[in-house]
């Protein structure tokens, strides 16, 4: 596959970095956009683009703002309206590399609420759309007391960075090859600011809220062992578009499907998706 590496501006002026992959010797017969997930960033989904590639496929990935190699505070998101914004940026891109290509939104963890907040939201001209372990809610109840504080805490100091205290071994078990080495990536960092927080938490009840805005097909996926986001907002999500959801709970998996042990069996279902949509 091809790599090709550039910058934009985003919302809030944020130099967001993004790249692509695409086929060596055929145009595209589809184009991803890809949003991933809390202090990751678009290239830990290389091993996704290959496959992706191979299907001819185009993959284009940014780095969220404060992520990655984009600019801004680690864990920092302005708002999830930038987010989703940034998100229509990408899209955009894609339009304009891959003429005439149907475009299809793609967005993992957070970056699942960012995508379906920018589908909801500004409606993208994207032929679909998926969710893979959205952060809608997360699969605990965070400290009452702690989160109360810290909600009131973001008006004065929104800035102010917290560990998200998560465990690596929570992500995907170990077995999947192409993910072996991506625990020791130094662009992956554990940090999210108060206003992240507090925007990822409100914008996932905004969007279950609004589910029915939605206009475009929907696949989603969750791992019924996630330790992470919630199993049950995605049922819930599932519930209210009927059938504009192509809802799959993947027995036993954990928080990082297209990583955990039946990696390569999560991407090829991506794809037969994608190529029964087109």
């Amino acid at each position: 596959m091809l790599r090709e590496e550039w910058h934009i501006t985003g919302a809030k002026g944020t130099v967001l970095f993004l790249r692509e992959w695409k086929p060596e010797t055929e145009a595209a017969k589809a184009v991803v956009g890809l949003v991933h997930g809390m202090g990751e960033h678009g290239d830990r989904y290389a091993h996704v683009a290959a496959r992706f590639t191979e299907a001819g496929i185009a993959v284009i990935a940014l780095d969220q703002h404060g992520h990655g190699r984009s600019s801004g505070k680690r864990g920092h998101l302005h708002s999830i309206g930038a987010a989703a914004s940034d998100a229509a940026l990408m899209i955009e891109a894609a339009a304009e590399r891959h003429p005439g290509a149907p475009i299809f939104l793609y967005g993992h963890s957070m970056g699942g609420n960012v995508a379906l907040n920018c589908a909801l939201r500004l409606h993208p001209d994207v032929k679909g759309l998926i969710l893979t372990s959205p952060w809608l809610r997360l699969a605990f109840k965070p400290n009452p007391a702690v989160e109360w504080f810290g909600r009131r805490l973001a008006s004065i100091m929104p800035a102010l960075q917290q560990k998200t205290g998560l465990n690596p071994a929570d992500l995907f078990r170990p077995g999947f090859v192409p993910a072996d080495s991506l625990t020791a990536d130094k662009l992956c960092h554990t940090k999210i600011t108060l206003q992240a927080f507090k925007e990822i938490s409100s914008g996932g009840e905004w969007a279950l809220a609004n589910a029915d805005r939605l206009q475009i097909p929907l696949l989603l996926m969750h791992g019924t062992s996630d330790r992470v986001t919630s199993l049950e907002a995605s049922r819930l999500l599932a519930g209210k578009l009927g059938g504009k959801c192509d809802f799959r709970r993947w027995d036993g998996g954990y928080h990082e499907l297209h990583n955990d042990i039946e990696g390569e069996k999560t991407i090829q279902e991506l794809i037969i998706w994608l190529e029964e949509q087109l």
